[in-house]
């Protein structure tokens, strides 16, 4: 017998409301659809399952074996569907973020702690990289989302402004410039200047920027990451021009962030989220806390 679930489904719904019209309703359909329904499943059977002589129509002996036969099928199968779904949030309960280095500490990482606070069983991935990078990685699903500096414009990304900082003179405390008050562009020794990857998003604003020398553009030392950058400064090595929250990554007093009078330059962070596909719960979860912190 050519008989699916949907004839079964729309055998119990009626049984259940009483009459065509509110099962039709319940099950989401035009109440002709449901009709046709209801004989094709007569049709397969052979026989008549409601008794048409009244108003509505009752189900017939035959109808009421097989609901009563088919009754903990259904229940079983809806206590699958059940327990898959179950799985299926739990599976959902996992946060892939894209970072870039210097947002870690301040604005991310806080948002991640509440963010455990108040669902102690969500996974989460950090993965710190390029915006370029994390914009391509929101785009194909494999970041939720990312918060980093302004990428490429996409269809399929939304960016939206969340903060901004200055850029400054990146240095140690026992440096020189340390203890100067307002020093200028033209105070920064060249062969002392430790660049970025030009692939990064500060490197590009800094070679975007026409009031940097071309000079302090490109430094003797070139680091792959703000955080091996800001390893060597740490060492004595040289100084950069960064923006402020990424010089206090990790709040060294070893450190120190100069104002220079001459330049009027700023990082803007922005929250990268997918245009073409809904947010997952937690994803939304951390949109909705970061909010109120940008």
């Amino acid at each position: 017998m050519n008989i699916s679930l949907r004839h079964i489904r729309a055998l119990h719904a009626i049984r259940a409301n009483g009459s065509f019209a509110r099962a039709a309703q319940e099950l989401g359909v035009v109440p002709s659809a449901l009709t046709e329904t209801i004989r094709h499943f007569e049709a397969e059977a052979g026989a008549s399952l409601f008794d048409r002589s009244q108003r509505p129509p009752v189900p017939t002996p035959l109808a009421l074996a097989f609901l009563q036969e088919t009754a903990p099928l259904l229940e079983g199968l809806d206590l699958a569907l059940d327990r898959l779904r179950a799985r299926r949030d739990q599976t959902a309960g996992r946060l892939s973020i894209g970072c870039t280095p210097s947002a870690i500490s301040d604005p991310v990482a806080p948002v991640l702690a509440r963010l455990r606070q108040e669902h102690p069983d969500l996974r989460l991935r950090v993965h710190d990289d390029i915006a370029e990078r994390l914009a391509q990685g929101v785009v194909e699903g494999a970041l939720d989302l990312a918060v980093a500096g302004r990428a490429l414009h996409s269809d399929d990304l939304k960016q939206t402004e969340i903060r901004r900082d200055p850029f400054g003179l990146a240095c140690a405390v026992t440096h020189p410039l340390a203890q100067r008050e307002s020093p200028g562009l033209q105070d920064i020794d060249p062969a002392e200047v430790i660049s970025l990857d030009p692939g990064t998003g500060t490197q590009a604003l800094l070679a975007g920027c026409p009031a940097v020398p071309a000079a302090l553009r490109v430094g003797a030392i070139e680091a792959h990451s703000t955080i091996a950058q800001i390893a060597m400064i740490r060492a004595g090595m040289g100084v950069a021009l960064l923006p402020r929250n990424a010089l206090m990554l990790f709040a060294d007093p070893t450190l120190r962030f100069v104002p220079l009078r001459d330049l009027d330059l700023w990082r803007v962070l922005y929250l990268l989220i997918p245009a073409r596909r809904r947010l997952s719960n937690p994803a939304r979860a951390f949109v909705d806390l970061l909010r109120p912190t940008a």
